[in-house]
């Protein structure tokens, strides 16, 4: 046994520094293990910190996102991480922006430096500060606790002070070591003859690391077991049966009643059992070392209780330290209560001499006794604790004033208030009654006599002092009704307690039935113990001398401390007292009662050196910062101490509290709290399950990634990253546990096989008591009962034949990762199913339950799997023979019983629609209690089928492009339709149809399905019904080979795999095997989306890349939308639904606005480039097509178009490589160079060509020259709506200012392009935001073309120096910088509207026209008939501050900026209009058809609907600004943080709605559009232009 000793001195993976003990015992005498200088969490650094890296499998890391406090998501407070038999990582991840990540710290008493535990010593981690990134602290974990964070971080403004974030709580499991055991099921095989097993269990020369799951506990009493020397028996039968811990009722010197609970000295053990009872050590090591063979010979741990909230009421030591209990001296509130007692102990003594009853054998003789009751409590006077004494006070306040001692009364005034307003008065003026409802002493609550004269003069000025007196006294009169009322309530509570509990002990049935009333059992149960007056205690106070003794309360809030102020609980004889026991009193912390803490502590150190574990007795009472100190103290001595507690809280929530809060491990549960079989069922799923077969979350949602270095000198490792979802306190679930009613008693003797085998199959650690086993007849008890067990060396008594096999069967369960089960509840049967969740093997028992008045075989259909293969292991009936059983007064013995074998049942196999099946038919003798044990295994699954269908995905991906990924993951169903012929999105029934075809589609069902493991969902119930969405997902690809050749690769993935499903599945695990495939496929393309996009993607934070998928999102091949007439060539979508295919797809504005985002900041150059050449070969009349039409039928109605077109030209020869080239490109022309309209393939369409940089030029100069032309194909054919004059287009130039105006009323030029098309109200034929002038961002857009240009002219890398214009008459060249320069000197003359009226004069405004100030004009030089429209405040000038940020004031700007903020800004958008102009519309409908003008037929589409788009420019402009005028000019990360934070809710409708986009719209305040498209194109562009300018910010140190 050398080295399992060895091994079992060995507290944690390595050796760790145990600090020195207080209580003068080292901590290598108690056999704790040697000291090194390491603590195991120094052994997670140097693990974690080595330069070789780590072989093998990857490093675990599991992820806790936080909430924007840095504080648990919902569920989250409570984490419970595995034992870290191997290191692991903890990650705590934020979103970018969340309001704590503002200089955020985290803080954790979690030693992430090294060295040791110490609670409330927070250690720190600076949060990293790079917006771009993601936000993680990872945690190396090597070693078990329970710990504390939360997050620290500036306020909302610069003078706020810090906020601390909400607490969070991770605990880690402890590593139970003990000696192993040879298996009864060796992989998986089945023991000829179970229950004749020998050789199986036998203990192993080696150590086993258990997990919490594996355990199995029996609870056992010292006192029925003899001496230490005997206890070998029930070691040997313990461990016969499967059992590999002990649990131990307290083994400490007991006090006089006898009760293992009532402990008479903490340091000592029990000498009734000890071999040298006289041990100087109080028998320490004799101890010590039976617990040391119990666990090296027998495998047998051991868990003891620890007792902290009471003593023995004999407790010596109390006669020394009355300070540590709860007495009138030291909480003086409960002085009545002892008198109360004192009176009723009195009258105890009278009985006799009253002739009254002291043997209660009827009510009636109760009833004698209840009038005096209440006159002995009268007698006692107890209202003098509650009043004033109104006459000592009317004297006092007579002698005050006659002596002139009145003190001035200084408070409200009081003269000519009534004596009940005086009162009130009194009352409520702080500090004015002494000791008001302090019940400390007789008449205790007063008013100073000199304050109370003071007070009664000033309210009666001018009278005597008799008089003033007397009023006095009627004042305290009134204050005295509500105190007597009080009183009388609790004393009337008080005598209903005391009747209520005479009954119930003295003659109710079911109560202990007490006998006679004299001095040992008095009339009252003694809720204080009185310690003797003698030599000893002479020197205490005498009221130190009554000790309150301890209990529990109905329904008492276990945070409150009944015995301390202001709880009454003893005065009204509420608790249900332990009179044996005096409750501890420990203060708010050890400087309170040091005694007490000192000598506590040392008794928990003390059995932390001996055992493996604790149970906290009567955890729901102990008080939490004593609780956990004790903890503590246990665990520097033990750090894998286990924690187990029973708690009656009452509460989900409290007891999680306690959990969490403590460091509890396990909480007990138990079997027999099931009243009905339903309700039993119910308990085994709660807290035994697991998870359900056929799970899918682990391996769905984890991701494999590399983990940078945590520390030092450490290197990168592969990881895998599992998110948590919170945690539910761990359970041990006790069939019964030691101190409850047996099965006889509760339900029936033979339900004991049926509970207990059920029990062994949850997935928590298992308990149960000798007696259940054993099947005594009633409960056992522990305080009188003073019996020995009666061991069976066999271990064969009752049903421990089914216990050996079934407790060993748990164990090798749990560790075997049988990690996934089913429970079955139909009729008096319950079945439960454990599954292997990789190797498809499992255990399955049937059990017929026992509950009173079952009779037979009763009903039960057979027991049928699919395409699984069931094997008999055994089965058990229990005869038992209650006539055979006699209470034997010299042992504890159960019923005479007999166990006996089923045979093999019938199994029978068959087939049907899902294959072949296998069902076992239940026998005609099946009696209740029996069980049948059966081994399960999907034999058609090959075992390695999880791994087939997470495998290889990266390989399958990697020579798909992104228009193959589009296609895979996306397309809408206009595109798919386009794409096939006729196929759309997929439909599930009960649940609808999908937004997309590819991947993405089906990720939102998957994504509700997968996350609480939902087997219930439509999709999972669809998926068992058939194979039809897995094969509609594979022909969808094969049927698009032709097109897209990489589609053949994932195609033909998912078919082997499916084929394999079809073949050998099981119809109920095809959700999880659905799910997992997908989610393989689905990580693995968007994994290929990331490899093949810039740094700033690929390296991002989650909302980046989502956005950035976005960009594979709208950019698909879609033939009706080719940018090519003549060829397929893949376009980008404006939006979708709405806008899939066909002329609507494709729209000229729409891809230059989101070109930069979606294509350039991504990386995806060959995209941009192609729609840049398409677009501009169809430049006319020097603009772009608004719609492009495959360059087909082009329409040439956006004013904007063309600078946005050279906008993006400029940014792509910046962002891409070399991308000045693109200038020198060719493009041949659709149209000829007179403008004149031809057929796209007519002989002069594409005829000659232009460079790029010769497009810019013509754009340029076309507009310098002015542009006049009207539609071609004008009219109801273009478009129905537009009226003649719609058609009419005009661009020119005013030289003055340089500024370019166009449009009329008819049309609108810009992206607020909304046709009224409402004849019945009025608007058809009339924009609804024509823009007729010179709309601001187009204004700035022709300052950066221009300011550009002369950049690269100047630099000789642009072949043109200006234009040829028309200036005052004079036919000249213009050059790009005198043009640009005339911009420069009129823009803010032009659109400023000052904030102070006096500035008027500077600006070109007409105040009377001016709806707000300090804006910059949406439009300049609207036809005055309409030139309130120039004054509107919208969105659009951020746009000319991002592109040309030097035609703005830096402090207007930001002036300006702040208005928007404050008045435009929605939570996903902009709104479009100023919610204070009266044209303001919020809610789009573009069904409207009322007589509504401003709202008919959606007119109001850009008059307060909130835009998507618009945001990102705002946002980029106040990066710009804010850091130049703002609140980031000191500190830019204030910028940063505040923008981040905005797009918070960016980041959450993107993560939570199925289209993985950010709409083209909202309405009202972020509420839903219907007519919107669900995803727009611009409006995840500029997002990601904002993300990518934040990310250049970091890059350069700037931020």
């Amino acid at each position: 046994m050398s080295s399992i000793k060895a091994a079992l001195n060995k507290i944690t993976p390595g050796s760790i520094e145990i600090p020195p003990r207080t209580n003068g015992h080292s901590a290598s005498s108690n056999g704790v293990g040697r000291r090194t200088p390491k603590t195991p969490q120094d052994e997670a650094l140097a693990f974690f910190g080595s330069e070789q890296g780590h072989q093998g499998e990857p490093i675990q890391v599991w992820e806790l996102s936080l909430d924007d406090d840095g504080g648990p998501g919902e569920n989250k407070s409570y984490i419970r991480l595995p034992p870290p038999i191997r290191p692991y990582v903890l990650r705590l991840s934020l979103q970018p922006g969340t309001p704590c990540t503002r200089n955020g710290v985290l803080k954790s008493d979690f030693p992430m430096d090294g060295g040791v535990f110490k609670r409330g010593d927070w250690k720190e981690r600076k949060l990293p500060n790079d917006v771009s990134k993601p936000i993680q602290v990872d945690l190396p974990i090597s070693a078990p606790g329970a710990f504390c964070y939360f997050i620290e971080y500036d306020g909302p403004k610069p003078d706020s002070p810090r906020v601390s974030g909400r607490k969070g709580y991770f605990n880690i499991d402890p590593i139970i070591t003990l000696p192993a055991r040879a298996p009864f099921f060796p992989k998986g095989t089945i023991p000829p003859d179970p229950l004749k097993d020998e050789s199986s269990g036998t203990i192993l020369d080696k150590p086993a690391k258990l997990t919490l799951d594996g355990l199995t506990i029996l609870s056992v009493l010292a006192k029925w077991m003899g001496k230490t020397s005997e206890w070998d028996k029930i070691f040997s039968e313990s461990s016969r049966r499967g059992y590999n811990m002990l649990h131990w009722a307290p083994l400490q010197h007991r006090g006089s009643s006898g009760s293992p609970y009532s402990i008479f000295d903490q340091r000592k053990f029990d000498p009734v059992f000890l071999e040298d009872p006289k041990a100087a050590d109080g028998g320490m090591k004799e101890v010590e070392a039976v617990m040391q063979r119990a666990k090296e010979i027998y495998g047998l741990g051991g868990v003891t209780d620890v007792v902290l909230n009471h003593t023995a009421c004999d407790s010596t030591w109390l006669n020394d330290h009355p300070e540590a209990g709860y007495s009138p001296h030291n909480t003086p509130h409960l002085a009545p209560a002892v008198e109360l007692e004192n009176a009723l102990l009195d009258l105890t003594a009278r009985l006799p001499t009253l002739g009254l009853p002291t043997t209660l054998n009827t009510s009636s003789d109760l009833d004698k006794l209840v009038p005096h009751i209440k006159s002995a409590i009268d007698e006692a006077k107890l209202w003098q604790y509650y009043v004033f004494d109104v006459q000592a006070s009317v004297k006092e306040i007579a002698s005050s004033l006659d002596s002139k001692s009145a003190k001035s009364w200084s408070g409200d005034a009081v003269q000519g208030k009534s004596l009940d307003e005086l009162a009130r008065t009194v009352k409520s003026t702080r500090g004015m009654i002494e000791n008001f409802r302090a019940y400390s002493a007789r008449f205790c609550t007063k008013v100073d006599p000199a304050v109370a004269a003071g007070f009664i003069q000033a309210a009666y000025p001018g009278e005597s002092s008799t008089d003033l007196a007397s009023k006095w006294g009627k004042v305290l009169d009134i204050l005295n009704v509500d105190l007597y009322a009080e009183c009388n309530d609790d004393v009337k509570s008080a005598v209903d307690g005391i009747v209520g509990r005479l009954k119930f002990t003295r003659l109710d049935g079911h109560g202990p039935k007490l006998g006679e009333i004299n001095a040992k059992l008095p009339l009252v149960e003694n809720y204080f113990t009185r310690l003797p007056q003698d030599e000893r205690t002479a020197k205490h106070p005498k009221a130190a001398l009554s000790l309150a003794n301890n209990g529990w309360m109905w329904a008492a809030d276990p945070l409150k401390n009944f015995a301390e102020y202001p709880s009454k609980a003893y005065m009204r004889r509420e608790v249900i007292v332990w009179g044996d026991c005096v409750k501890l009193r420990y203060g708010s912390g050890p400087e309170d009662n040091p005694w007490l803490w000192e000598h506590m502590t040392s008794y928990a150190e003390d059995l932390a050196s001996i055992f493996d574990g604790f149970r906290l007795d009567n955890c729901h009472s102990t008080p939490l910062h004593v609780g956990a100190a004790i903890i503590d103290a246990g665990r520097r001595i033990n750090p894998n101490l286990y924690i187990m507690a029973e708690l009656f809280t009452g509460s989900k929530e409290m007891d999680l509290k306690f959990v969490r809060e403590l460091g509890i491990n396990s909480l007990v549960r138990e079997a027999y709290n099931g009243d009905n079989v339903k309700n039993f069922a119910d308990l085994l799923y709660n807290f035994g399950v697991g998870k359900p077969i056929g799970s899918m979350d682990a391996v769905c949602l984890s991701s494999t990634e590399e983990l940078p270095p945590l520390v030092g000198k450490g290197v990168p490792r592969p990881c895998t990253i599992t998110p948590l979802s919170g945690s539910a306190p761990h359970a041990v679930f006790y069939d019964v546990t030691h101190d409850n009613e047996t099965p006889n008693a509760k339900r029936t003797a033979e339900d004991a096989l049926s509970t207990g085998a059920l029990v062994t199959f949850t997935k928590a650690a298992i308990g149960s008591n000798k007696g259940f086993d054993d099947l005594y007849p009633k409960y056992l008890d522990l305080v009188q009962d003073n019996r020995p067990y009666e061991i069976h060396p066999d271990g064969d008594t009752g049903i421990g034949k089914i216990k050996r096999v079934l407790n060993h069967l748990h164990t090798e369960m749990l560790e075997g990762g049988f990690t996934e089960g089913h429970v079955h509840e139909e009729g008096e049967y319950i079945i439960i199913h454990r599954v292997h969740p990789y190797d498809h093997k499992g255990y399955m028992l049937v059990a017929h339950t026992a509950f009173r008045g079952f009779s037979g075989r009763g009903w039960v259909k057979p027991v049928k799997l699919s395409r699984t293969k069931i094997n008999y292991i055994l089965g058990a009936t229990i005869k038992i023979d209650k006539s055979g059983w006699d209470k034997d007064a010299s042992i504890h013995r159960g019923f005479p019983s007999k166990l006996e074998e089923i045979p093999t049942p019938v199994i029978r196999e068959g087939h049907d629609g899902d294959g072949q099946y296998t069902e076992v038919i239940v026998p005609d003798s099946f009696e209740p209690g029996s069980i049948m044990l059966f081994k399960t295994d999907m034999t058609q699954l090959a075992t390695d089928f999880d791994w087939r269908c997470t495998s290889c995905a990266p390989q399958v991906m990697q020579h798909l492009n992104l228009i193959e990924l589009n296609a895979l993951l996306f397309r809408a169903d206009g595109e798919e339709k386009d794409a096939t012929g006729g196929d759309g999105t997929y439909t599930i029934p009960s649940y609808g149809s999908l937004v997309y075809c590819g991947l993405e589609g089906w990720m939102q069902p998957l994504r509700e399905m997968v996350a609480s493991n939902d087997l219930g969902h439509p999709l999972a119930q669809h998926l068992r019904e058939g194979t039809w969405a897995m094969d509609y997902i594979i022909d969808r690809l094969e049927k698009q080979k032709g097109d897209l050749p990489g589609l053949w690769a994932p195609a033909a993935w998912m078919k082997a795999r499916v084929d394999i499903i079809k073949e050998t599945v099981p119809s109920y695990m095809r959700p999880k095997y659905f799910a997992m495939y997908m989610f393989t496929m689905y990580k693995g393309a968007r994994k290929a989306v990331m490899e093949q996009s810039s740094d700033f993607v690929s390296s991002g934070h989650t909302f980046i890349q989502n956005l950035a998928l976005c960009s594979v999102q709208m950019l698909g091949l879609v033939k009706s939308a080719s940018l090519s007439p003549a060829k397929p060539v893949p376009s980008l979508a404006a939006g979708l639904p709405h806008f899939t295919a066909g002329w609507a797809r494709c729209w000229g504005r729409d891809v230059f606005i989101s070109l930069r985002g979606l294509l350039l900041t991504t990386g995806n150059f060959p995209a941009a480039r192609d729609h840049i050449l398409a677009f501009g070969s169809t430049l006319k009349h020097g603009l772009i097509p608004n719609l492009l039409d495959s360059t087909r039928t082009p329409r040439y109605n956006c004013r904007d178009g063309p600078w946005w077109f050279i906008q993006n030209i400029q940014d792509y020869t910046v962002m891409c490589p070399n991308g000045l080239a693109i200038l020198d490109e060719k493009v041949k022309r659709r149209f000829p160079a007179d403008d004149t309209w031809v057929p796209w393939d007519h002989p002069r369409a594409f005829d000659y060509e232009s460079s790029v940089a010769e497009l810019i030029q013509e754009i340029v100069q076309r507009h310098a020259e002015g542009i006049e032309f009207r539609e071609y194909n004008a009219g109801p054919n273009l478009d129905m709506d537009m009226r003649d004059e719609g058609f009419n287009q005009k661009i020119w130039v005013d030289w003055e200012t340089g500024i370019i105006f166009g449009g009329n009323r008819y049309n609108c030029g810009t992206w607020m392009d909304k046709m009224g098309s409402s004849d019945k109200a009025g608007n058809k034929g009339l924009p609804a935001t024509p823009r007729d002038g010179a709309p601001v961002e187009i204004t700035g857009l022709l300052k950066s073309t221009l300011t550009w240009l002369d950049k690269l002219s100047s630099k000789g890398k642009f072949p043109f120096k200006g234009v040829q214009a028309t200036v005052k008459g004079e036919k000249r060249q213009v050059t790009y910088k005198e043009w640009a320069d005339l911009l420069q000197k009129n823009f803010e003359r032009c659109y400023y509207v000052p904030s102070d009226p006096s500035e008027d004069s500077k600006f070109d405004i007409n105040p009377g026209m001016v709806n707000r100030r300090g804006i910059y004009k949406d439009v300049y030089g609207t036809p005055k008939d309409r030139e309130w429209s120039d004054y509107q405040f919208r969105a659009n000038f951020p746009l000319a501050m991002i592109v040309a940020p030097e035609l703005f004031h830096p402090e207007r700007a930001m002036g300006a900026l702040r208005l928007a903020d404050a008045v435009l800004r929605g939570p996903l958008g902009m709104k479009t209009l100023d919610p204070g102009d009266s044209q303001y519309r919020p809610n789009y409908d573009n069904s409207n058809d009322s007589t509504d003008q401003a709202v008919a037929k959606g007119w109001n589409y850009h008059q307060g609907p909130e835009w998507g788009f618009p945001l990102g420019w705002f946002l980029m402009a106040w990066l710009k600004f804010d850091r130049i005028a703002g609140a980031g000019k000191k500190d830019p990360s204030v910028t940063m943080h505040y923008i981040s934070n905005i797009m918070l809710k960016l980041a959450e409708h993107i993560e939570k709605d199925p289209w993985r986009g950010l709409p083209e719209l909202t309405n009202e305040n972020g509420s839903y559009c219907y007519d919107a498209c669900d995803t727009q194109a611009w409006s995840a562009s500029t997002i990601l232009d904002v993300l990518e300018e934040m990310h250049k910010i970091n890059q350069s140190g700037k931020a």
